[in-house]
């Protein structure tokens, strides 16, 4: 993420790690209203139905306690932190590896886009049964079928077999290059275009606003793929029985046929509101960590 000297996997991991928690803890909620709402098939009727983020928001405190905007946050608590440590470290890790392959000493925005993307790639092994798991506990169909996370996995499990952990890898793959790509490349832009920063206050601020439009960005161009993964992945293993959604560029077909265009963008603005803001704090709490340890170690500016 700089262009000071990297510091070892282990720093990076750490600094990962702290900078995702940070960001959950403050969007989850945003997070559980996408999902309900991307997951609503067609235009919404009825008391039951979401018409958009601020009457999920309210549907859901009202029928089913506040409480339940943080159903299902054990699982991404836990995939946060190997989550967001493999994105950075890896991206890290990628940059180095194409600036030797195309003999490049600095990092250029096309570099960033290749080097984003397949972090992306990496991150999703990572990340896949995770998302599963807390995609079905935030299901408002869920309530009493599962009984926390633990609860979720072993049903599943015992219902699906073992893979079914790793339902929606490809799309997930596909979500997370996209995200990636544009996050990494736009930061990238925009750090070239901001004023040096002068201090750390100047520093925080030019992160805030790098990582927020990084973050706006990457979520405009992946929102389809993230809502038919929403649907891959609340979707059963039926024996003998081909799921609606199953492929990730075949599910964006269907839900262009069945919803119309603008269906693939259901959930965009709990989204943009989390993901924007939220690479924003993920830049800065990460940089912000990162600059400990470079303190702690002795290596300030180097």
């Amino acid at each position: 993420m700089s262009q000071q000297k990297p510091l070892p996997f282990q720093y990076q991991f750490a600094a990962g790690a702290v900078a995702g928690v940070s960001e959950i803890l403050l969007m989850y909620p945003l997070d559980v209203v996408k999902t309900r709402v991307q997951l609503q098939q067609g235009k919404g009727v009825g008391e039951e139905a979401y018409n958009g983020m601020v009457d999920c928001f309210r549907k859901i405190i009202r029928n089913e306690g506040f409480s339940r905007l943080y159903r299902g946050i054990n699982a991404p608590i836990l995939m946060e932190a190997p989550k967001r440590a493999t994105k950075f470290a890896a991206n890290d890790e990628w940059g180095k590896f194409y600036r030797s392959l195309f003999a490049t000493p600095a990092m250029t925005q096309s570099l960033s886009i290749l080097t984003g993307a397949s972090a992306g790639a990496t991150e999703s092994f990572v990340v896949v049964p995770f998302e599963l798991i807390k995609i079905r506990l935030q299901d408002r169909a869920s309530a009493g079928k599962y009984n926390g996370m633990v609860d979720a996995v072993v049903k599943t499990v015992k219902a699906e077999g073992p893979l079914a952990l790793y339902n929606g890898l490809e799309s997930t793959m596909w979500r997370h290059v996209l995200w990636n790509a544009g996050y990494f490349g736009v930061i990238f832009q925009i750090r070239t275009l901001l004023p040096k920063a002068e201090g750390k206050r100047a520093q925080m601020t030019n992160d805030l606003i790098a990582g927020a439009a990084g973050g706006a960005v990457g979520t405009i161009i992946n929102t389809p793929l993230d809502v038919v993964k929403s649907r891959i992945q609340n979707s059963p293993k039926v024996k003998g029985q081909v799921p609606k959604y199953n492929w990730a560029w075949p599910a964006v077909g269907t839900v262009m046929k069945e919803e119309g265009v603008a269906a693939l963008y259901k959930g965009f603005l709990p989204k943009v509101l989390r993901l924007g803001p939220g690479g924003g704090v993920l830049l800065v709490v990460f940089t912000g960590v990162m600059d400990f340890f470079r303190g702690w170690r002795g290596e300030e500016g180097v």
